[in-house]
């Protein structure tokens, strides 16, 4: 039987085409594609005994205990799990780890068992992954404006207003900061890197990102498109302190809440928060020193006693403090230590808006009379 292949297209991801990921669970928790269901050939179990046969006999008894592993019943459950996902989204394509044995398998039960015929990806996983971090490295050549300011200038908030930004906090599923870890589990590093890899195939012009490290959280943005941001020209939002609070109260408090309630209800959502919130402000001893740390957990201990009373911004005083006493000298520190750094517009949010998309014009624009020339 001609098992039909198709190649490691990116389209496929812009499409929204469901894939199938037939590889074990570990594999899939590790880094899948964009828009992928991982219904497994085998799972960690039986993946694990087939890799020792392999490694030990050779494949022909590898493919021998996979056959008796996944038999039966359990052969009836997963080519099942496969034909119910096709009914509701019958252009599904199949991959496993490099579009061989794992997926050929896939294709040749869901025909014999079901009568149903899906393509696989030439190369699998690996081939695709390969062409979302070629994006990536394109990308790092693309007219890029960093978004600069002090924390609680809602940078973010920029980014996704324009129709080019590029949000990586989004993509880390963090906000950068000692306290920007978002309740749901961080993505891994492939995940992270898949994510931006999607988004940047949306995105073939100039590029307005948020001033990051090159780490967010756990997750580390691909060096040569990291070098691109930070040779790239900027923008500074300055906004009054009062601004700011009611920001970084949205951000901190509000949002955090709100994910926590929605995840795990009032009680258990509020203690979690909570935990976070004071787990994050002791991360900061070594630089705030004890007795200014022992203030502001004070502070903040107070403040959500008033918050449960119904007194919100009672969080400002602790809020405030942190950012003008930690936050503000960190990033008038980073400013001084690179002083070459040119800044296109300074100015407040909306002025700031106005300039990225200003310079969004002017990008596309040269960009186009490059091509034409």
């Amino acid at each position: 039987m001609s098992l039909p292949l198709i190649e490691p297209d990116l389209t496929l991801l812009q499409e929204g085409r469901i894939l199938i990921d037939v590889r074990a669970p570990v594999e899939f928790s590790q880094g899948a594609l964009p828009g992928a269901v991982n219904l497994p050939l085998m799972d960690d179990e039986e993946r694990r005994r087939v890799g020792i046969a392999y490694k030990q006999q050779g494949q022909d008894a590898a493919i021998a205990l996979g056959q008796r592993l996944v038999s039966g019943a359990v052969k009836e459950n997963r080519v099942a799990a496969w034909v119910k996902l096709l009914d509701d989204h019958p252009d599904a394509v199949v991959y496993c780890f490099r579009g061989g044995l794992r997926s050929q398998v896939s294709q040749q039960w869901l025909a014999a068992e079901a009568c149903i015929t899906r393509p696989r990806i030439r190369g699998g996983w690996k081939a695709m992954r390969q062409a979302l971090c070629e994006r990536i490295d394109t990308a790092a050549e693309q007219p890029q404006l960093v978004v600069s300011g002090l924390t609680g200038c809602a940078k973010t908030a920029l980014t996704l207003k324009v129709d080019n930004g590029l949000d990586l906090e989004g993509c880390a599923r963090h906000k950068g900061s000692a306290f920007g870890r978002h309740p749901l589990p961080a993505p891994s590093q492939i995940d992270f890197e898949h994510a931006i890899g999607r988004r940047l195939l949306d995105l073939p012009g100039p590029l307005v990102l948020e001033d990051e490290s090159r780490h967010i959280g756990a997750a580390n943005i691909p060096l040569r498109f990291w070098e691109g941001m930070v040779k790239a020209p900027r923008i500074r939002i300055e906004m009054p302190l009062d601004w700011r609070l009611e920001q970084i109260s949205k951000d901190y408090i509000d949002d955090l809440w709100d994910i926590y309630r929605a995840q795990y209800g009032d009680w258990l959502g509020w203690a979690l928060m909570r935990k976070q919130l004071s787990t994050a402000l002791g991360r900061l001893r070594k630089r705030l020193g004890s007795a200014r740390l022992a203030r502001l957990s004070r502070l903040q201990t107070l403040a959500f006693r008033e918050h449960e009373r119904g007194n919100r911004q009672a969080h400002e005083a602790w809020l405030a403090p942190l950012l003008t006493e930690y936050y503000d000298p960190l990033y008038r520190h980073q400013l001084e230590k690179h002083p070459e750094r040119r800044f296109l517009h300074v100015g407040d949010w909306e002025s700031c808006l106005e300039a990225a998309r200003h310079w969004s014009r002017e990008a596309s624009q040269a960009s186009a009379a490059a091509l034409s020339a």
